[in-house]
């Protein structure tokens, strides 16, 4: 079975599940992928040397199949060390055939390579634009192996012509984004009550815990006042005796003083 381009199926199929899927009988009222950006930051470590600047562009253009333009800094930033004129980054702007062909490359290709991949955040910016952020470039097949201090991240940021994020996260699923699977209302709701649950156990035991400690505070009370009673009577035990012959001394002095 042949392998259809992006560029066929959003002429085709893609148009007519989005049709049922927002109502939108118009074609032209569609939501459609605006333009690709694909940018990244170069570092002062990397813009002292000019082989790692010519090395970027070289992995951009063969990422992105087009040259990259270096971005220069506007303004000198002493906390940055940055003068003007310094570059600062590199960016590719896709549109057309080449931004298609880039997405479908991302989606079917680079994306899966990623280790330990579970799939991406269906989080749009709040006017149906979405950015992806990879830590490593090597993941598409274009660029060869390289060495691990040459190795740098994109970002990609995908403009549509919608200001919906419904509408915009809908066209991207149907191109084949792969979003994390959505978690349905019915499991939040039984993870909630199931957090209620164990919260409410924890407060009972330390509400128990509490009413335990003063209890038992008393009772020590109790022992301590019953030793200091054992011992009062220990004390009287010991002054009875002398208490015996004081009295005995006297019955015997009475009849001295009798004759």
């Amino acid at each position: 079975m042949a392998y259809d381009s992006l560029h066929k199926r959003l002429a085709g199929p893609i148009t007519k599940a989005l049709k049922e899927e927002l109502n939108i009988s118009n074609v032209h009222a569609l939501p459609r992928i605006e333009k690709v950006i694909v940018s990244t930051g170069i570092n002062k470590s990397k813009t002292d040397s000019k082989e790692m600047q010519a090395y970027i562009a070289e992995s951009l253009g063969l990422i992105t199949g087009q040259a990259p333009v270096m971005t220069k800094a506007k303004k000198a930033i002493s906390n940055f060390k940055t003068r003007t004129g310094m570059v600062v980054g590199s960016m590719v702007t896709l549109r057309g055939e080449k931004m298609e062909q880039f997405l479908d490359r991302l989606i079917s290709y680079a994306l899966p390579r990623i280790r330990d991949f579970r799939g991406l955040k269906a989080k749009l910016d709040g006017q149906g634009n979405y950015s992806i952020g990879l830590k490593d470039h090597s993941i598409f097949p274009e660029v060869p192996p390289v060495d691990a201090k040459q190795i740098f991240g994109l970002q990609i940021q995908i403009k549509t012509t919608t200001n919906s994020d419904e509408e915009a996260r809908a066209l991207l699923k149907q191109i084949g984004m792969p979003f994390k699977p959505e978690v349905k209302q019915e499991e939040k709701a039984k993870e909630e009550v199931k957090e209620a649950k164990e919260e409410e156990k924890v407060e009972e035991v330390k509400t128990e815990e509490a009413t335990e400690a003063p209890e038992e505070a008393p009772a020590e009370e109790v022992k301590k006042e019953e030793s200091s009673v054992d011992s009062q009577d220990e004390t009287t035990d010991t002054d009875s005796p002398d208490s015996e012959n004081a009295s005995d001394s006297e019955t015997e002095s009475d009849p001295e003083s009798e004759s």
